[in-house]
């Protein structure tokens, strides 16, 4: 009953009629804890006299009144603070304990407002008393007391949320990496942009890291899926590749390892997962790259981009203890920069059809900032890949972003 109430209520666009035809309607159940038959028998007159009409349900004290509770829960109750077992406010926390989440009104003397007062401060909704209400005040205090309780439950949920919101963002904000760098000459720009409908953190992942002998060690890397354990997993992967690549152990075998993490972490068989890692000793013109199932990254040299495939092996966890990631050589000439990412940067729709944006794509929009320094070359290929596709709703997959310099 509450709920198509409620569904109705969304639809005050529609019209304040519809709304008013929505409350006639609705019948709601009301319990009466009074152990005064005369009293209770006023409480009868007066939802039969009223426009708002109840499904009334009368008990005579709080043991009964918790028997009730404890099978069906109405929308209201109407509460005697002169109770066999229960008096005073005692009888408003017995309620709430029994059920927070119903209105209530309690139903005092003439001479005992400030009591219904308090008793509004210490949780009931409203207050009346008794032989002194009307049947339609009588109705619009019951009504109004089950819409406060609703608001009120709303606002709590609504600030619960947010705070549970307020700490997962600062967690994800605390898994994603800090470039560890130990020497200057090496120039990092690095971006994390979540697909839509995302949380902060997803399952695309990247690190920098510098080693003691001053190689330059980047990794970027996509976890296939969406949703909370590929992003734990993404975490998983990066933190290994760290704690490798600072043990010295690279090339194929840090692919292997990485690999055994990720079957034993993954929740399905089907999960799967892409990274290019690559090294390089600043001041050399070429750097080392290893690609799991990966594609390709630009090279940028002048006022040129090029995109560049090198030869690499399948994706982690594809061919589980049988596959090979050779080391593949990249030329770097001086002055020139490499930039890593993931699939999320090209594979946006363009416009409102099917196409995407593409490697195609990317690259020629690449080339259109080709002159610009680094920082806001990146943020304007990530800005022109979204601009394209926000016709449909945005980048729909994560993109993780690291571009090096380091000669």
């Amino acid at each position: 009953m509450v709920t198509s109430l409620t569904g109705a209520a969304r639809s005050a666009s529609r019209g304040q009629p519809d709304i008013v035809a929505a409350w006639e309607q609705w019948q709601p159940t009301v319990l009466l804890v009074e152990d005064d038959p005369g009293d209770a028998l006023l409480v009868e007159e007066l939802v039969a006299d009223g426009a708002l009409k109840m499904d009334l349900r009368w008990v005579r004290s709080m043991t009964e009144a918790a028997e009730t509770l404890a099978g069906q829960v109405p929308d209201c109750v109407l509460l005697d603070l002169h109770l066999p077992d229960a008096q005073g406010l005692e009888a408003v926390s017995r309620v709430r304990e029994l059920a927070d989440q119903v209105a209530v009104v309690v139903l005092t003397g003439l001479a005992e407002e400030q009591t219904g007062l308090a008793a509004v401060a210490a949780g009931a909704q409203d207050y009346l008393v008794k032989g002194r209400v009307e049947p339609e005040l009588f109705g619009r205090a019951v009504r109004y007391a089950i819409q406060r309780k609703h608001a009120e439950q709303a606002a709590v949920a609504l600030r619960a949320s947010a705070m549970q919101a307020q700490e997962n963002a600062r967690l994800e904000r605390g898994l994603l990496p800090r470039p560890l760098l130990r020497a200057e000459g090496v120039r990092v720009v690095a971006r994390y942009r979540p697909g839509r409908a995302q949380a902060l953190l997803g399952g695309d992942f990247y690190d920098i890291v510098q080693s003691a002998d001053g190689t330059v060690h980047a990794l970027v890397g996509d976890v296939s899926g969406h949703g909370p354990d590929e992003a734990a997993l993404g975490v998983a992967l990066r933190i290994a590749w760290r704690t490798l690549v600072l043990s010295g152990i690279t090339g194929a075998e840090q692919m292997s390892r990485l690999e055994e993490l990720l079957m034993a972490e993954r929740a399905r068989d089907e999960v799967f997962a892409t990274l290019v890692s690559l090294a390089a000793v600043p001041g050399e013109q070429e750097a080392r790259v290893v690609r799991a199932g990966h594609h390709g990254l630009l090279r940028r040299t002048g006022e040129d981009v090029e995109w560049v495939e090198v030869p690499g092996g399948p994706a982690l966890g594809m061919v589980p203890g049988g596959a090979w990631w050779p080391t593949a050589e990249l030329p770097v000439p001086a002055g020139s920069s490499v930039m890593l990412f993931t699939d999320g940067l090209f594979e946006g729709h363009v416009d409102h059809g099917p196409e995407r944006l593409g490697e195609e794509g990317l690259l020629a929009l690449a080339r259109e900032g080709a002159g610009l320094d680094a920082e806001p070359f990146v943020d304007r290929l990530i800005e022109r890949a979204e601009t394209l596709a926000e016709a449909r709703g945005g980048l729909a997959d994560d993109v993780a972003v690291v571009h090096l310099n380091w000669n």
